[in-house]
């Protein structure tokens, strides 16, 4: 017996502790939802007034639940009962009131009404969440038992029309799981062809396998009548035999006659009664708590293979779990500036990760090398600033008072250097396209940073510190970008044009030719030659550019990210604790 009171007792543990863990990881956590449902339970169904009520608080010895007329019970009561050793005080923990005992089952029958009435207020409505409670006691046996509210056929004043349906759908949800016993109740004072319990326990449980017919108030039905053909299973058989129950009369429970007197009562009547006394040892709440309890413990048995895999299962889930949450936050300084830099090295592997090719993103950078940088100095306006007209009016002012004898040198470099301006643009919407790929790819790391999500603070304390990085980064290749051109227009390429009158003599036309140095062909041979030398450096630029900026941003990026943030936490270590402040709350 010891052997199955232990096992039952681990099934209840299990069961509270999924019931625990579950609420904590929330509605959506599986592992403990699907091992909750794995482990075998007693759903306790009948209809309304059927004495649901009476067969519980005689199973566990306790007066303990509302009672009243029509619908008493509005939410489902998950009610464990745990066998403890000794002569021990009763008492009561509900799992809404975490350690604090309640010896005063009154009490506890007023916190079930008052944690009803907190979700459906003081009307006839009723709700699917439970309530769950545990009863310690020597005098019970291990047990699950849920009771439901009771089916209905018609709704009352003050009830929605959808009630009679609504509870049948919270009730089926319980006993359609394959490993729940139902303990179908019925009163022996009516027909049990119109049974409720026994019609939706037939519905999802054909066989009669898991269902436990109980039939109650046989001491209520009129005089020259009994229930024999009921309990000895000739009007309705079931697997398992039927059990009679002699509920508290209502004088009784007005008296506040102790369960202790009502259990001898009950175990006299059946002793004592003509009809029922050759059954009295398989009748009353005594001898259904342990037939119960044996029957579960044949469930337990068959099925500890499956609940063992099902338990390493969830394990595996939790440190899992576990895994992605991260180790508990330690209150020394040092081990938190610890944890602190281990989060910040997988926010920055993954970021490293984007840039390197291990995950989308650092292709883009090369895109505005490859394709924007091109473009944006294709569409530079040369054509417009080395038309023929501004050609002569630039060389023009250049030549000043005394035109140009040869070659107008100084037109030469104005035009060269009015056009080395264009590429300031370029250059400088590259920067910026790469600076804001980078800002974008920060922020995807962060978010991608698993060890980070339960840190809001700490993500939002990176987030500010890598974008001052980026914008530090930026400022630093623009100027570098910004002095390539610079360096263009402060030094000609002297051999390019020492080149020009060559070529000008290979095409048939002398530089001491009587041209005319002022006629429009003159003008247009110049704006070529700059153009081509624009389009040299141009070449130039196009290969330069993407160097400065992936040196000055993408390397510094990676190499130097949050350098900064790593220095001005060594020096602020009271400000460890506001970093993981919304976890600890």
């Amino acid at each position: 017996m010891a052997t199955m009171e232990s096992l039952i007792g681990l099934v209840n543990r299990i069961q509270r502790a999924c019931t625990v863990l579950g609420d904590y990881g929330g509605a959506d956590n599986n592992a403990f939802s699907s091992l909750w449902e794995a482990l075998p339970s007693v759903a306790v169904v009948g209809g309304q007034s059927s004495g649901k009520s009476s067969v519980l608080e005689s199973i566990v010895g306790r007066d303990f639940l509302p009672r009243g007329s029509g619908i008493v019970t509005r939410r489902p009561l998950v009610l464990q009962l745990h066998q403890v050793e000794g002569d021990a005080q009763d008492y009561a923990e509900f799992l809404h009131m975490p350690g604090r005992k309640l010896t005063d089952f009154a009490l506890v029958r007023k916190e079930i009404q008052d944690e009803t009435d907190r979700l459906t207020g003081k009307t006839k409505q009723i709700s699917p969440v439970p309530i769950h409670l545990s009863i310690y006691s020597p005098k019970v046996v291990n047990l699950t038992l849920v009771d439901l509210p009771g089916l209905t056929k018609v709704a009352v004043e003050g009830q929605q029309e959808s009630i009679v349906q609504d509870i049948e759908n919270m009730v089926r949800s319980y006993i359609e799981k394959p490993n729940c016993i139902i303990l179908a109740i019925s009163p022996a004072n009516q027909d049990i062809a119109t049974s409720d319990a026994i019609k939706i326990a037939r519905e999802v449980d054909p066989s009669g396998e898991r269902t436990f017919g109980v039939l109650t108030k046989l001491d209520l039905m009129d005089k020259g009548t009994n229930a024999l053909d009921v309990l000895e299973g000739r009007s309705y058989r079931l697997q398992h035999p039927w059990v009679g129950i002699v509920n508290r009369s209502q004088a009784d429970i007005n008296r506040n006659v102790d369960m202790i007197f009502s259990r001898r009562k009950e175990r006299e009547y059946f002793a004592t009664s003509p009809e029922y006394g050759h059954l009295a040892h398989k009748m009353g709440s005594e001898y259904l708590a342990k037939l119960l309890s044996q029957y579960l413990e044949s469930v337990i048995r068959a099925q500890i293979p499956s609940i063992i895999s099902l338990i390493n299962k969830t394990i595996e889930e939790l440190e899992a779990e576990m895994d992605r949450i991260g180790r508990p936050i330690s209150m020394d300084a040092g081990a938190q500036l610890y944890t602190i830099l281990d989060l910040c090295r997988a926010f920055e592997r993954i970021f490293k990760e984007h840039l390197d090719g291990g995950r989308a993103g650092g292709d883009r950078i090369y895109n505005v090398f490859d394709n924007q940088l091109p473009a944006a100095l294709r569409k530079l306006p040369f054509d417009r600033h080395l038309s023929l007209q501004n050609v002569k009016k630039v060389v023009s002012e250049a030549d000043g008072y005394q035109p140009h004898l040869i070659a107008p040198e100084q037109g030469y470099r104005r035009l060269i250097e009015g056009a080395l301006s264009y590429f300031r643009g370029p250059a400088e919407a590259s920067v910026d396209a790469v600076h804001y790929v980078l800002k974008e790819l920060v922020r995807k790391s962060i978010a991608e940073t698993e060890e980070l999500k339960r840190f809001p603070t700490l993500q939002a304390e990176l987030a500010a510190a890598t974008n001052e990085a980026l914008e530090r980064f930026r400022e630093e290749s623009k100027k570098a970008t910004l002095r390539l051109v610079d360096m263009e227009s402060s030094y000609l390429t002297v051999e390019f044009f020492r080149k020009l009158p060559q070529e000008v003599e290979r095409a048939g036309n002398p530089p001491n030719s009587d041209v005319d140095r002022y006629g429009e062909g003159h003008f247009r041979r110049i704006g070529s030659n700059v153009l081509s030398y624009i389009g040299m450096v141009s070449d130039t630029l196009r290969n330069t550019i993407p160097k400065a900026v992936v040196y000055c941003q993408v390397r510094e990026a990676k190499l130097a990210l949050l350098n900064r943030f790593y220095v001005q936490m060594g020096k602020k270590e009271v400000r460890f604790l506001t970093l993981f402040h919304s976890r600890l709350q």
